[in-house]
């Protein structure tokens, strides 16, 4: 594995991208245990610090868990092995077909379970994003945040936390298609009436209807980012290939990992 310099950013930042850099690629697999803290201080050329902060940034983003008393590992984690995918497949068509087959089969349950379970609040707070929208939309914008911030609401809403970080994943490898999507002609508004036909299931606690028109919201969108035909939708390319993952050892990472190439930080 070839290490590079790392490019003049927040120290920290630079190791999170390595790592997960390496993840991606298969070369640190679920279950492989990394160095010492005082190992990749070294290996990096950078402050114990600026690790830690690495390692906590990893750990929250699900990519790596700390086990106390024996170290740190991959994690094997829905998230790491999503990312793996991600990367694998990223700018794919058939990348895209298979999140949005994930998206139509994942978002319509928290749709439903939202119309079920969603409190006054919560409710209250998707008409506050909607409105955030439609204002958004009104003055030319795409109302990419408020969108966002709208599928996240829901799936907070569906009161699972497994169903809230599959959904939290899927919606931050999408981030820069989502802002593509709603530059096209007439799409914001269309987001719009997507969300508020959903939204009106959930404040009638129904929630086949929300089911039902979540499913709806994704196909429009679906066909507008692949331009798909309607007899189209549905229809899943698979993917060339696939990293295998599997449980390693401890990795030593000599070689792999490039050091810091400013002073910044170091101590």
């Amino acid at each position: 594995m070839i290490l590079k310099a790392v490019t003049k950013t927040r120290v920290y930042q630079d190791i999170v991208t390595q790592f997960k850099d390496l993840i991606a690629d298969g070369k640190l697999r679920p279950g492989d245990q990394l160095p010492s803290e005082r190992e990749l201080s070294e290996t990096f050329q950078v402050s114990r610090a600026s690790v830690r902060e690495a390692i906590r940034t990893l750990e929250s983003m699900g990519f790596i868990e700390t086990r106390q008393g024996e170290g740190t590992y991959i994690a094997p984690s829905v998230e790491t092995l999503l990312a793996s995918v991600t990367s694998a497949l990223d700018h794919r068509r058939d990348f895209f077909l298979q999140v949005f087959e994930a998206r139509k089969t994942l978002e319509p349950a928290i749709a439903a379970l939202a119309a079920e379970r969603a409190s006054p609040d919560l409710v209250e707070q998707l008409e506050t994003i909607l409105t955030d929208q439609a204002r958004q939309v009104a003055e030319g914008e795409t109302g990419v945040d408020a969108d966002t911030r709208f599928h996240a609401a829901l799936a907070e809403a569906a009161e699972n936390r497994v169903l809230l970080r599959l959904n939290e994943a899927i919606m931050d490898s999408l981030r820069e298609t989502r802002e593509r999507s709603l530059q096209t002609d007439g799409r914001p508004a269309r987001s719009l009436a997507g969300h508020r036909q959903i939204l009106a299931a959930i404040r009638e606690q129904d929630p086949e209807s929300a089911r039902k028109a979540m499913l709806h919201h994704l196909e429009t969108i679906e066909h507008n980012v692949l331009q798909l035909p309607a007899e189209a939708a549905g229809t899943l390319a698979r993917p060339h290939s696939s990293p295998k993952l599997s449980p390693g050892s401890t990795v030593h990472l000599s070689g792999r990992l490039s050091p810091h190439s400013t002073e910044e930080e170091r101590a």
